[in-house]
């Protein structure tokens, strides 16, 4: 019964206009179980007719039929199914793949075996083979630490894996000495005689083609003579135990394509294990990208806390309100210029903003403080009202806070901050002492809670607040036309014996006329406040809290439709969220040059594979002759270059939270830990693989067998 037909084959290439013939016409008939030797000089077309016998080859012109099937116009794919399941190659030069065990080599038919034997039974099954053909001791071992006999066995091994019909033997002894030659002939007769599988040897050499049955001889890509050789050289036929295995358990071929990704998944980690600097270095570019985008973005995202941190230390949902600059014969009299903002406007805001929590007017002054032989100037000082505090969020830490009995009763206390504190007292306790500002006396009734720098980089903490009244009429000496201000702010309206100044005074000028005032108006500078401090409660209400202190204010000031407001509000909120928006967008800043720097990475990673592919083109031509179809070889790269992204992506992880601990514990720098920021990075460290892995990984699927077996 024939395996092989032959009809009228004919071969050629073509280089540049150039047409080269390498068969002409060849027909051709082996039966099952034949022993065939294939001889010819160099050139003869010998070796392009067994790449054609192989399915690694395709005639240009003719039919070929392989255990009656006609495969002449056979698929890449369906050609590559016949090289795994019925042929079986053994090349001159052992093409056994470098830096893998014995065991790997020999076991590879089975990776791409469409029966999907599982990983351990393929092992077993190596094992077995490698056994009996002498090399259970060796499998371990890569062809670098094997003879060339040993290496032959390998190949040996490997061809008959999957128990095929057909072996192809090219050369199988020409790079061998005598001795091993002639056990490996004997080796390839006994597969012959016992297992009865068809075997087919490509030689020059006319004492290898003696041991087959039949000798076709070549040339010129003709076939010139055939028959019997002239003296067997057969070796005896006396042992009948059987050399191949049984062949190994299959799986079920509904789980095909899983087994298939997941042998895929494992043949790509072997390739990667036999270049691990290679793949560190291609894994470089990923690393460093990613570890910038996890460090920028912790970076970014302190940064946008500790902002948001520094605004809320300001006070919660808090609106401040300042005079605004008036202009007196075209000249502009700058901030305070005009006392635009009262305590009565502040009681009035209490009383109509129904959305408003608290309400604290205050002044401003500047001064140094002393405290025995210690002086320091402090960064600002304040008279308010209690409900600052509240309005700024602000607790007294130590000791307690002044009262509006002190507001009424202008008490010299006062509340420092946490720097004044330390500035003028050092370790002693300053509660119950008395420090000097302007020659006044203040007792130290408390100490306000830390609150560090605020987005400007100022000092919170240098700071000094007491009673209002206290720092206007003692401390400053400015002294209100009336008190009736305070006695209205307040709730009580009685004069008290700690007040100093009495509850009115003669006017010392005439009053001014109404055309005078319109035609000269004067600058007031006795009832007036600096600031008026309200909370809206939350962020939700601060745009109807701006409107209703609007209404209120014009209102009270009698301003004309159309006219500028002679007071100014600052929204807080507003602050905060500009400081925020202008943290993100440098954080969006940074986190596109981190991911320049993973796409650089990306660009790195697809040319490594290029390199591979070129460095491997040899590689990939003998898993197409073991059976390896285009999908496969594609399947293989691209998880090589998706396992390189993502171990790129995994230690620029871990890089990347170490610099943000290094900046934080060195620098004291804040950074937030972004969680969204590393399964972006893993997944774009995957994408970046799959992008720019699938070119090279096409690109090697694509490779034509027979050339890439060629390759050098």
């Amino acid at each position: 019964m024939e395996l092989i037909r032959l009809e009228n084959v004919c071969k050629s290439y073509r280089r540049c206009n150039l047409e080269i013939p390498v068969l002409q016409g060849v027909s051709l008939m082996v039966a099952r179980g034949e022993l065939v030797a294939l001889v010819g000089v160099s050139g003869s077309g010998k070796s392009t007719l067994m790449n054609i016998l192989g399915c690694l080859d395709r005639p240009t012109s003719g039919r070929y039929w392989l255990d009656g099937q006609e495969i002449s116009s056979a698929s890449a794919d369906e050609r590559a199914v016949l090289r795994n399941t019925k042929i079986g190659f053994v090349f001159q030069n052992f093409n056994l793949l470098a830096r893998t065990s014995a065991l790997n080599n020999a076991r590879m038919p089975l990776d791409y075996s469409p029966a999907h034997p599982s990983d351990t039974d393929s092992s077993r099954h190596a094992e077995k083979m490698l056994h009996l053909i002498g090399l259970a001791d060796r499998m371990d071992h890569e062809p670098a630490a094997l003879s060339g006999g040993q290496q032959q066995r390998v190949a040996i091994a490997r061809s008959l894996i999957n128990r095929p019909s057909l072996l192809l033997a090219d050369e199988p002894t020409g790079n061998l000495d005598s001795r091993t030659t002639e056990d490996v002939l004997r080796m390839l007769q006994r597969l012959n005689e016992v297992e009865g599988l068809t075997i087919i040897i490509v030689t020059h050499d006319e004492n290898v083609a003696r041991h087959a049955q039949r000798i076709i001889r070549m040339k010129d890509g003709v076939i010139v003579d055939e028959g019997p050789p002239a003296q067997s050289q057969r070796a005896p036929g006396g042992e009948t135990a059987s050399l191949l295995p049984p062949p190994g358990a299959q799986s079920h071929a509904g789980a095909s394509q899983l087994k298939d990704t997941a042998r895929a998944a494992r043949t790509a980690l072997r390739g990667l294990r036999r270049n691990v600097m290679r793949a560190a270095l291609a894994c470089l570019g990923i690393i460093i990208g990613t570890a910038a985008v996890i460090a920028m973005m912790e970076l970014g995202g302190g940064s946008s806390r500790s902002i948001e941190q520094s605004i809320a230390s300001l006070g919660a949902s808090m609106i401040q309100i300042d005079p605004a600059d008036v202009s007196v014969a075209g000249v502009s009299s700058g901030r305070g210029g005009r006392a635009t903002l009262t305590m009565e406007d502040a009681e009035a805001l209490r009383s109509e903003c129904g959305v408003l929590q608290n309400v604290a007017p205050s002044v401003d002054c500047w001064g140094q403080v002393t405290y025995g032989n210690r002086n320091w100037r402090v960064g600002r000082i304040l008279g308010a009202t209690p409900d600052y505090l509240a309005v700024r969020n602000w607790p007294v830490a130590e000791g307690e806070p002044f009262t509006m009995d002190d507001v009424r009763g202008s008490a010299a206390v006062c509340l420092i901050g946490r720097t004044v504190a330390d500035k003028l007292f050092g370790a002693e306790s300053p509660l119950g002492k008395e420090i000097h500002l302007r020659g006044v006396g203040l007792k130290v009734v408390g100490i306000l809670g830390r609150k560090g720098a605020n987005v400007m980089g100022q000092d919170q903490d240098d700071f000094l607040v007491a009673p209002l009244t206290t720092i206007k009429f003692r401390v400053t000496g400015q002294r209100q036309a009336t008190q009736s201000a305070v006695a209205s702010f307040s709730t009580g309206s009685a004069n008290t014996r700690s007040q100093v100044y009495p509850s009115q005074q003669s006017p010392l000028y005439p009053p001014q006329s109404s055309s005078l005032a319109t035609d000269t108006p004067q600058l007031v500078r006795f009832s007036d406040l600096d600031d008026v401090w309200v909370a809206a409660g939350s962020p939700q209400n601060i745009p109807l809290a701006i409107r209703q202190i609007t209404a209120v204010l014009r209102d009270r000031h009698h301003i004309q439709g159309g006219a500028p407001d002679d007071f100014k509000i600052r929204d807080h909120t507003e602050i905060a969220q500009t400081f925020a928006a202008t943290s993100q967008v440098m954080t969006n800043l940074l986190l596109v040059v981190a991911l320049i720097s993973l796409i650089v990475g990306g660009v790195g990673i697809m040319n490594i594979m290029l390199v591979s592919v070129t460095e491997r083109t040899r590689e990939i031509g003998i898993r197409m002759a073991v059976g390896a179809r285009a999908r496969d070889i594609l399947r293989q790269f691209l998880i090589e270059a998706v396992v390189l992204c993502l171990t790129g992506g995994v230690v620029g992880i871990l890089l990347g939270r170490g610099v943000s601990v290094a900046i934080t514990a060195l620098l004291h720098w804040p950074t937030l830990p972004s969680l969204p920021a590393i399964i972006a990075s893993v997944a774009v460290a995957v994408t970046v693989g799959i992008i720019f892995g699938y070119y090279p990984a096409w690109k090697a699927s694509r490779l034509d067998p027979i050339e890439a077996l060629r390759y050098e």
